[in-house]
């Protein structure tokens, strides 16, 4: 008579599969929770370095005998997207607190993942708005319009152009990062609402 395999298969419990789905889906939802927190750690840094490089940027030049000087806040579209920056640098630090410290509870609730996904959603939405109106301004001063006459300026302030190119290609990695978050809020939310 053959000795035993000792390395015979045996079937698994029901209780062991169990078991085991229950395990990976545990690690699945911490990278999940992980990836959505280095997401918005990353939005945060991009926002906020986005808003210092363009509050700190101006330069002033002399054209003719005449002083023109360039700064984000003679322009509507700049305040408008230094403004939006903040809003989402703010309510992204508010967001990533409430995550960290009410995961446990809050994650257990079951509208927590949907106002999770109204909220990277709306910020989304105001990051890109911002970064459309300065890249809309932008091009104008970049290379003018002929149609109403109005003159490119970079030619004259050519790195108070430069450095807005930075902080609008900052906030347009920041909206890439928010948009992520978005995705994976609403990969959450479905996947919570199926499994309860």
């Amino acid at each position: 008579m053959a000795p035993p395999s000792s390395l015979s298969l045996q079937p698994k419990t029901a209780s062991q599969m169990a078991d085991t789905k229950r395990s990976s889906t545990t690690q699945q939802h911490r990278i999940l929770l992980m990836a959505i927190d280095i997401l918005r750690i990353l939005a945060i840094v991009l926002t906020a370095t986005s808003i210092a490089v363009t509050v700190t940027n101006h330069q002033t030049v002399f054209i003719f005998g005449l002083r023109l000087e360039a700064h984000y806040y003679y322009s509507p579209s700049f305040k408008f997207f230094v403004a939006a920056n903040g809003v989402v640098c703010a309510m992204s630090l508010l967001t990533l607190i409430i995550n960290l410290v009410l995961r446990k509870q809050a994650s257990e609730r079951k509208h927590y993942y949907f106002f999770l996904f109204l909220h990277d959603m709306v910020m989304t939405v105001l990051l890109i708005a911002g970064c459309a109106a300065v890249t809309a301004i932008g091009y104008v001063g970049q290379f003018g319009e002929e149609h109403v006459g109005w003159q490119p300026i970079c030619d004259h302030v050519h790195k108070f152009c430069r450095t807005n190119l930075v902080s609008i290609l900052l906030s347009y990695f920041a909206f890439c990062a928010y948009f992520g978050l978005t995705i994976l809020s609403a990969y959450k939310c479905i996947s919570f609402s199926s499994n309860n």
